[in-house]
């Protein structure tokens, strides 16, 4: 007897086998006779029960259609008949198909029965019928072979009709790999699948959706909200404790929370403690939750409620505070965060993320404009909120129609100088409507309109405090945008122009108006006589004169003029023709940067000049012309203008740009400080990032020379002689000592370059400059310009001659003291040199003794008073005085400092250069700070630091908010005297700033030094960069020095954090710029040590860190801020990286968008060519359509490779 009995019979049509008959699946003690008792008793139990639930279910539906009859005296209305009827028709028609199932079922041996079992009853009936053809067989149970050994399926499939589609456990599962299919040519033929959606799938035939993620909209807009539920327990009051409590109960605060949702925690048997919530409640029931629909639904509601409360708290307080344009403008700003939370993860969910941003996108800007309309209307004098409503519209209106609401705003309010800049922004921004010769003529639209403002032509309008300073600082930008787009002969033209009439006015002119005395100048700018910097120059006011004399006198013609041999052009012709382009295209624009004018003396007439675009005419510089009083912004222009050259000037007097991000372009600002053999005094000339006059190239191309050339050297020296006698004693010290700096600065660079025959011939030429100045009487006792001449001897390697500069200079000075802030500068180098001197010559390790330290001899020589000298031992008693000597000077120089703060604005005349001297505090500090670290140790500097920056930055935190009170509108213009106190007490907070910024370089330098040649945890170091960066962080020396500190270690963490930290509350561009900069070091290091762990054998593709990931996403975040989009460096790093990354296509794409930016970068078309070199007759075509300036075209190119 078989052990299954219903395929009992089947054993009777196998062939008899004995050796495969398998006896241990036979039961013997198993009686057919009985299963089939018992399996006729089941039928029977199953169908009475389903005869007596009929029987049930047919008196419910007669009682209830009863009970309707009854209820039908009263109309209902429609809607209701018709659901009640739904529900009718759907109960009948379960409960026929459970009869129906009912009375087929058989083959269960239990209570219960299955389909599985009525299907296999039906089967086994319809087999015993049908023929081998339609009837399914294994191969093995075949007696004899059949003609044809398949079997043709004809039964319906009544699931197919149910669900219009295929069970998903019938369809085979595959994952495709790749988008093609195998044997199909990818260039004629192409197969594509849709893809099926993940998050659409149903599991176990449930349709509910399943629960979101983390990062899905409800949940993100949940962490968006306000918490509901508070975070900890709320502590009951006093009067309600009656009992203590040893425990923190869960409280009801969770059930009210989730009372909305009608799910109140209860008690119950499977919940008698009320400690599981509402779910598993109901999943320890047996039952399930509600829909997950209706779920997030209310969490959505739930999570827009206080965003609803604030957009009506913001209504409600505009519609009581109308004219209140600040909180219109945070009202616009808030669309952008109302707009995250409600379109948040939408986009991800449905898989149209790019059309779900655009929409939404587009929906913020109409809301945003319509908000700005209603504050305009309220509003309509207020400026900032015209700016709004423009920078909102660029994306939504023609630029046509901007340009000119744009012109109609600026005609409107034509005083004001911030509306002008943004104007001008957006012309020279603007890529569609970009052109040269159009942002030229907005700059001297621009300023002829502020001059007739400022001298009353235009009564409509009156002029606003510091405006004279405003049309300065608009004139220096619109010569360093000439300069960027390769103009750099207009842009000199400009600065001549200005000197001459600022400088060499005549008597008769200077009281006419701005236009007027520009009629007059015209003609002597158009007679051909020498300008400033030129040889013979005379200026305006002597060349008035003759003219009414008779004119001048023709010169002779000089030998000393004779102009330099113009070397080859092309000087490899095999190189590539890119390159060859690149080298002819920068060597002319080092070499031709000043003006061609025709030499009258050799008979040449403007016709002889080979390239047209280097003569300047008047039409060209007239407009931009301004009248400056100020004798301070006189020496500003000045300033500016060496500056513009290449000469370090000082950043307190020539005042920082408005917007300075516009003008960074060199690389030299992210890779200054890093000179192992000056630690301590390699950050003396700051980089300020901006290139000079004549050096146009790519982002890592090297400078042509060290200087400005032959002829430029020559400008620069006629440019000296003649506005040098014209300026008051201290105005004429800055200016030397300025000269003096880039002398040095030439020599460093030839330092840098290594090449001792240029450096040779470059510090004879510097020194003989040097000893010129000292020789004149006016500079003889400045000890300034002794301390930049000493320096200068110690980096030719003149060690012995820099030491007798130094004496003989504290010589000069000895009697002052500590009191003379010029002379503890000068004795701090000299002690800082020593130092360095004395590390090279122990090799980094050890120290000498105290009392024979040559750098502790100066320091100690300082404070006593005498002659110093770095040569002779000391008592210990000297080295204790001179301690205390600094101790005393120190804290009266602080006490003083603060009272001569409060009083600078009513001692204000004749005082400016006392002030200047007053207030520079790095000598003293940084002296005594080295003479404890030499003498005690650096425990003992860093506390000196520490006090005197703490007490000088309080200062400057007093004086900062006075800056800031500044009138908005004026109806008189009789703010002379409130203009200048102003000025005064901003330019005393520039000059404070400045050396708390210098006393944080100085510090951190030392600690940086002590961290190198000795054992020393750098938890200290890290705390003075941190607390320093976090006041000053556009700093460029701390940034570097932080960068160098952190990444030595691979730890980033802490540094990225710090970072985050410093970008969010800061508009500068300069933290984010070295954000970037470390990112990219710290790849270097990874990448290094990748490619070192392969020995010689190198890895084709470096494994993925992320940190090319966060460098890009790094790059994105900045150029999205405002100052970021318009950084031409940070355009030019961006564009480099993604080469170096191997994503050419991506970096095409970086340079198109960065022309949208700033198309009027020239520097941004060379990196191009060189980068895309196959790319060069699109690039120089674009160069041409925009008015760039393009000194070697392509024609002439073609011609000097044929020669």
């Amino acid at each position: 007897m078989a052990l299954f009995p219903a395929f009992a019979g089947v054993t009777a049509n196998k062939v008899d086998d004995t050796s495969k008959e398998l006896d241990w699946l036979s039961n013997k003690s198993f009686q057919p006779d009985d299963a089939v008792f018992l399996h006729q008793r089941t039928l029977e139990r199953t169908s009475k029960r389903q005869t007596e639930k009929e029987s049930s279910l047919g008196k419910e539906l007669s009682s209830e259609e009863e009970e309707e009859e009854e209820e039908g005296d009263v109309p209902p209305k429609k809607k209701k008949k018709k659901k009640e009827e739904k529900k009718r028709k759907k109960k009948k028609k379960k409960h026929k198909k459970r009869s129906g199932r009912s009375s087929d079922s058989s083959g269960s041996d239990s209570d219960t029965v299955y389909p599985s079992d009525l299907k296999k009853e039906q089967e086994k009936d319809r087999s015993q019928a049908a023929p081998l053809s339609s009837r399914f067989f294994w191969l093995d149970d075949l007696q004899s072979p059949t003609e044809q050994p398949f079997c043709l399926d004809r039964k319906p499939d009544p699931a197919n009709w149910t669900y219009k589609s295929l069970y998903r456990a019938d369809i085979a599962r595959y994952r495709r790999k790749g988008s093609s299919s195998l044997g199909l040519d990818r260039h004629t033929q192409e197969v594509s699948w849709e893809e099926s959606e993940p998050n659409k799938k149903n599991k176990g035939g449930d349709k509910k959706r399943a629960a979101d993620r983390y990062f899905s909209s409800a949940n993100r807009q949940l962490l968006r909200s306000e918490p509901t539920v508070p975070t900890l327990p709320r502590i009951p009051d006093c009067t309600d404790v009656t009992v203590p409590t040893s425990f923190l109960s869960l409280g009801d605060e969770q059930g009210k929370g989730e009372g909305e949702t009608g799910q109140k925690v209860q008690t119950s048997s499977v919940n008698p403690l009320r400690v599981y919530d509402a779910s598993t409640a109901l999943w320890l029931q047996g039952k399930g939750l509600q829909d997950q629909t209706d779920v997030q639904d209310q969490q959505a509601g739930q999570s827009t409620a206080p965003l609803a409360g604030r957009t009506e708290e913001f209504n409600r307080r505009l519609r009581e505070q109308p004219a209140d344009t600040q909180l219109w403008i945070e009202f616009i700003r808030y669309q952008d965060e109302q707009c995250a939370a409600s379109f948040g993860g939408e986009g991800e969910q449905q898989g149209d993320v790019a059309e779900h941003r655009k929409s939404s996108y587009r929906a913020i800007l109409e809301k945003k404009l319509s908000i700005v309309e209603r504050a305009v209307a309220a509003n309509p004098c207020c400026i900032a909120l015209h700016l709004e409503r423009l920078r909102i519209c660029q994306e939504l209106w023609e630029p046509s129609v901007l340009a000119k609401e744009w012109k109609k705003l600026v005609f409107l309010h034509p005083n004001s100088a911030p509306l002008w800049r943004e104007y001008l922004l957006f012309t020279q921004s603007y890529f569609s409507t970009f052109t040269v010769s159009k942002v030229n003529a907005a700059y001297g639209k621009c300023l002829s309109t502020l001059s007739a403002v400022r001298d009353g032509s235009m009564v409509s309008h009156p002029a606003l405090p510091g405006t004279e300073e405003d049309m300065l600082d608009i004139f220096n930008q619109q010569c360093h945008f000439l300069r960027q787009c390769g103009h750099s002969e207009k842009a000199v033209s400009l600065f001549q122009a200005l000197i001459d009439f600022t400088f060499y006015k005549p008597d008769s002119v200077r009281d006419l108006p701005t236009k007027q005395q520009v009629e007059f100048f015209e003609p002597f700018w158009d007679s051909g006589e020498a300008r400033v910097g030129e040889a013979g120059a005379r200026g305006w006011k002597a060349w008035m004169l003759q003219q009414e004399r008779g004119g001048w006198l023709q010169p002779s013609a000089d030998d000393d003029d004779e102009e330099e041999e113009e070397e080859e052009e092309v000087k490899d012709r095999s190189q590539p023709r890119w390159t060859i382009w690149l080298d002819v295209e920068s060597s002319r624009e080092a070499a031709h940067w000043l003006p061609w004018r025709p030499n009258k003396t050799k008979g040449q007439s403007e016709e002889d000049c080979d390239d047209p675009d280097r003569q300047v005419l008047f039409d060209d510089i007239g407009p931009s012309l301004i009248c400056l009083s100020s004798p301070d912004l006189k020496l500003r222009l000045l300033l500016r203008f060496l500056s513009f050259l290449g000469l370090p000037v000082d950043s307190v007097l020539s005042a920082a740009p408005c917007q300075p991000g516009l003008l960074l372009e060199d690389l030299a600002l992210l890779t200054q400080g890093k000179d192992p053999q000056r630690p301590l005094t390699c950050h003396n000339l700051c980089h300020p990032g901006v290139n000079s006059v004549g050096h146009m190239t790519t982002l890592q191309g090297t400078r042509k020379r060290a200087g400005l050339g032959k002829q430029g050297e020559g400008f620069v020296t006629s440019v000296f002689s003649m506005v040098h006698p014209l300026l008051p004693a201290h105005q004429q010290a800055v200016l030397s000592l300025s000269w003096m700096q880039y002398e040095k600065l030439k020599v460093m660079r030839c330092l840098h370059g290594g090449n001792k025959k240029r450096l040779r011939s470059q510090g004879k030429s510097s020194k003989r400059v040097a000893k010129r100045l000292l020789k004149d009487a006016d500079n003889r006792w400045s000890l300034r310009l002794w301390h930049e001449y000493g320096h200068l001897e110690w980096l030719l390697g003149n060690v012995d001659d820099a030491r007798k500069v130094f004496s003989t200079a504290a010589g000069m000075g000895g009697a002052k003291g500590l009191s003379s802030p010029a002379l503890c500068e000068l004795c701090l180098l000299w002690a800082q040199l020593e130092v360095e001197d004395g590390g090279k010559e122990r090799g980094g390790g050890g120290q000498t003794e105290t009392t024979t330290s040559p750098a502790v001899c100066v320091l100690t020589r300082l404070a006593e008073g005498t002659s110093s000298s770095s040569s002779h031992s000391l008592s210990p008693v000297s080295i204790l005085k001179a301690r205390k000597a600094y101790d005393h000077a120190l804290t009266a120089s602080l006490h003083a400092l603060g009272q001569e703060l409060h009083n600078s604005q009513a001692n204000r005349k004749g005082q400016e250069d006392t002030l200047g001297e007053e207030l520079r505090l790095r000598g003293l500090v940084g002296c005594y700070a080295l003479f404890q670290y030499l003498t005690v140790g650096v425990q003992a500097a860093d506390t000196v630091y520490s006090q005197a920056r703490e007490r000088m930055e309080g200062l400057h935190r007093t004086l900062t908010p006075d800056d800031a009170t500044q009138p908005n509108n004026s109806k008189e213009s009789k703010h002379a005297g409130t203009d200048a106190n102003h000025t005064d007490s901003r330019l005393s907070a520039a000059r404070l700033a400045c050396e708390c910024e210098a006393l944080a370089v100085q510090h951190a330098a030392l600690l940086r030094y002590h961290t190198s040649t000795s054992v020393f945890p750098l938890a200290t170091l890290r705390q003075t960069l941190t607390s320093a960066l976090s006041v000053w962080g556009g700093s460029a020396p701390l940034w570097s020095i932080y960068i160098q500190v952190e990444n030595h270690y691979h730890s980033a963490g802490r540094a990225r954090r710090f970072f985050h930290s410093v970008i969010r509350g800061s508009s500068s561009v300069v933290p984010r710029l070295f954000a970037i900069v470390a990112e990219q070091q710290r790849k270097q290091l990874v990448d290094a040590a990748q490619r070192s762990g392969c020995g010689d054998a190198a890895l084709p593709i470096l494994p993925e860190n992320g940190l090319s990931n966060r460098i890009r996403g790094l790059f994105e975040n900045t150029i999205a801020t405002e100052m970021g989009a318009h950084c031409p460096l940070l355009w030019r790093m961006y564009m480099h990286f993604l080469v170096s990354e191997g994503n050419v296509d991506k970096a095409r794409g970086i340079f198109y968008k960065a022309l949208q930016n700033i198309p009027w970068a020239k520097g941004l078309y060379m990196d191009a060519v060189r980068l895309f070199p196959e790319h060069l007759q699109e690039f120089v075509d674009l160069m041409t359509e925009k008015e760039l300036r393009l000194r070697l075209p392509l024609e002439e190119l073609d011609i000097l490779l044929e020669d």
